[in-house]
């Protein structure tokens, strides 16, 4: 299983990005799909999630109403469109894969090698 996470970069504040994640190797359309977030000498933490069907989605308090998670089942990709991005919104990206799950506490089997996402003021 792979998962290639793309789109970082460095942008000033208000600006967007949008984040991919390429999966191989699993039956995309079984697994739930979630973005995670690393800033230096912080925890992980969940940013947004979507079911495997798309039906669901979930997003930390933090980036509702900015962020938004989709899904192409026929591409095996992930997307995570980010605006009105602030500078602690820095972090290291990451995607991940949840068999029939992508809630904020799924059990996350698979993680790709995340990308970087500057935000400068």
């Amino acid at each position: 299983v792979q998962l290639q996470a793309s789109g970082g970069g460095l942008v000033q504040a208000g600006d967007s990005l949008r984040l991919s994640c390429a999966a191989s190797g699993l039956t995309f359309s079984r697994y739930g799909m979630g973005w995670f977030r690393q800033a230096p000498g912080k925890e992980r933490e969940f940013v947004a999630g979507i079911i495997y069907s798309g039906r669901s989605i979930y997003y930390a308090d933090s980036v509702k109403g900015r962020f938004t998670i989709s899904r192409d089942n026929a591409e095996n990709t992930v997307y995570l469109q980010m605006n009105s991005l602030k500078p602690e919104d820095t972090a290291v990206y990451y995607c991940a894969a949840d068999l029939y799950g992508g809630d904020p506490h799924g059990d996350y089997a698979y993680w790709g090698q995340g990308t970087l996402v500057t935000v400068s003021s």
